[in-house]
Parts: structure tokens; C-alpha cells; sequence
């Protein structure tokens, strides 16, 4: 007999996953090898830096709230992925390292900015949950739910009065410790697009190739000037709200049951059973990003502190 605890985890589960379920005919983008090893170097990139991350920050080396992004993978690649690096602007939220790595900004700079060090991108001021860069149109991360989204609308409106502008809702269905389908009474979040005159569009948030045709689609909307999109992505991350949440209140079957939906293990399968690339060239990836990691936290670590009498340079404009 099922507690009404139990019965809510069993009830919920069921209800996300019926949800992906039901998205199985969308149109994904085309897998051929360049895009094969492109999505899997830059979702491996993201998965790594963020386990490196876990491990600074267990070992007393990082500090503050790091909120990580493992599981979610899929979504920062397929849609930053599809758009045209330091042309398009692109706008965070607090759980910002793997978009600013998709975004093109160096591990070394979002690394150092997590150990709070001038060679930071956002000169070590800003830390895990504002990251920003200029030069690679991260117009940062916001620590606040939702107050990226005033900005992002601002600088599409800069752009064009038409608002050439895509929202993405990434839904992992858990808040810190409210699930989503108990938190509203509709859980279909890409279906209120049309109370804004929006199109609205639901995608597995666990294939990247799914978000990727997705993003191509409203990219393409945009720039023909036919308004917003909203996107909801349905995905699952796979640790705590941040790294100080114990993460007790997820039962252990749901986490099971998403880790076997890993967003990175689906795409080396088709690529691999795509013939686009051999298991030998993904480890020859990985290792590669291994390394790079490893230097970035060296040299983080290395870095010099920002200089205690520029403590209040870049609050105010200057001349």
C-alpha cells in the first residue's frame, strides 16, 4: 500500500514523463558528424566543468551558492548552439556556468569567477550566479527567479520593435523542494504563450537534437519577424537545487529513472550508431576536455585576487 507520499512522488513521475512521452513525432534538427561532435564536445564540456565544480567546492576550494547544472545539458547546447555566437545576446538565470560555456565565454574565465579572482569573467565580482561577458554577449546570470527576463526583453527591443526574442523555460520539474506539477494548477507552461500573443512549443529537454530543430525553428521566426517563441524543455537535473541542498526529497527511483535518460549517453549512441564518429574519438573528446578543465581550475586557483582599492569600480558609470 502506497503512503500519500509515495503516491505523490509515483503520480508526478509518471505525469513528466508522460508528458515526453507524447513528443515523440516533433521534428528534431539533422545529425551529421561536424554537428554530432560539436553537440557532444560542448555538452561534455558543460558536464565536466560542473563535476569539477562539485568537487571544488566539497573540498572547501569554492564557495558561496553553486547551483549545477548536470542533467540539463541538452538544452544550453541545443538552443546557444543554434545561434550565431557574439551576434545574438544571450540572458541566465542563477544556474548560468554551462550557458555562459555554450555561449563561447574561455572555462578559465567562468572558473575563475567561481573562485572569485580578477581574471574572472565578471572580474571575480560577480561569482556562480552572475556571470557576464560583453565580448560574448552573456548579458549575465540573475540570482533572482525571472529578473533576466526584463533584460533580455530590452535588449530585443534595442534590436528590433518586433521583438526578436526566444523564452526558454527549462523545466526540471522541482523547485528546491516544491515539484512543478503541485506548485500550478496547469503544468503545461508553453501553452500560456498564447495569453501573450506568443507561439508556444513543448520539447524533450533531454535530447539535444529535439532542441536544437526546436531553437532552429523559432531562431528562424525571429529573424523573419513573426514575434517570440516560448519553449518549455522538459528535463530533470541531477543533483540538489544547489550544492548545499541534500537532496532528500526526490525518491531514488525518480532519479534512477532519468539518469538512464542521460541528454550526453543519447547523443554518442546515435552518433555512434550513426557512423558520424567512433567511441575511441568521443573519449579522445573527453579527454581533451578533461585537460582543459584542469587547467582552468590551476590557473584559477593561481589567479590574483581583484585589488581591494577598486572595491567599488564598476558599481557606478564612469567617464
Amino acid at each position: 500500500m502506497l503512503t500519500n507520499q509515495n503516491f505523490v512522488k509515483v503520480f508526478f513521475l509518471e505525469t513528466h514523463v508522460e508528458r515526453i512521452s507524447n513528443l515523440q513525432d516533433i521534428k528534431k534538427a539533422e545529425l551529421d558528424r561536424e554537428t554530432g561532435l560539436f553537440l557532444y564536445e560542448d555538452m561534455t564540456l558543460g558536464r565536466r566543468f560542473e563535476d569539477k565544480c562539485a568537487e571544488m567546492y566539497y573540498r572547501g576550494k569554492m564557495f558561496g551558492f553553486v547551483h549545477l547544472y548536470n542533467g540539463q545539458e541538452a538544452i544550453s547546447t541545443g538552443v546557444i548552439g543554434a545561434m550565431k555566437k557574439k551576434h545574438d545576446w544571450f540572458c541566465s538565470t542563477y544556474r548560468d556556468h554551462v550557458h555562459a560555456l555554450s555561449a563561447g565565454v574561455p572555462s578559465f574565465e567562468v572558473m575563475s569567477e567561481l573562485f572569485g579572482k580578477a581574471t574572472g569573467c565578471s572580474k571575480g565580482r560577480g561569482g556562480s550566479m552572475h556571470l557576464f561577458s560583453r565580448e560574448h554577449h552573456l548579458l549575465g546570470g540573475y540570482a533572482f527567479i525571472g529578473e533576466g527576463i526584463p533584460v533580455a526583453l530590452g535588449a530585443a527591443f534595442s534590436s528590433k520593435y518586433k521583438i526578436p526574442i526566444i523564452f526558454v523555460v527549462e523545466n526540471n520539474k522541482w523547485a528546491i523542494g516544491m515539484a512543478h506539477d503541485r506548485a500550478t494548477s496547469n503544468p503545461e507552461i508553453w501553452r500560456k504563450a498564447s495569453a501573450f500573443g506568443m507561439h508556444g512549443e513543448e520539447v524533450d529537454g533531454m535530447d539535444v537534437l529535439a532542441v536544437r530543430g526546436a531553437a532552429q525553428r523559432a531562431i528562424e521566426r525571429a529573424r523573419a519577424g513573426e514575434g517570440p517563441t516560448l519553449l518549455e524543455c522538459l528535463t530533470y537535473r541531477y543533483r540538489g537545487h544547489s550544492l548545499a541542498d541534500p537532496d532528500e526529497l526526490r525518491s531514488e527511483k525518480e532519479k534512477e529513472f532519468w539518469g538512464k535518460r542521460d541528454p550526453i549517453k543519447k547523443l554518442a549512441k546515435e552518433i555512434i550508431d550513426g557512423k558520424f564518429a567512433t567511441e575511441e574519438e568521443l573519449k579522445i573528446i573527453e579527454k581533451k576536455i578533461d585537460a582543459e578543465i584542469s587547467e582552468s581550475v590551476k590557473n584559477a586557483i593561481e589567479a590574483p585576487e581583484p585589488p581591494s582599492e577598486e572595491l567599488t569600480k564598476y558599481i557606478w558609470a564612469e567617464d
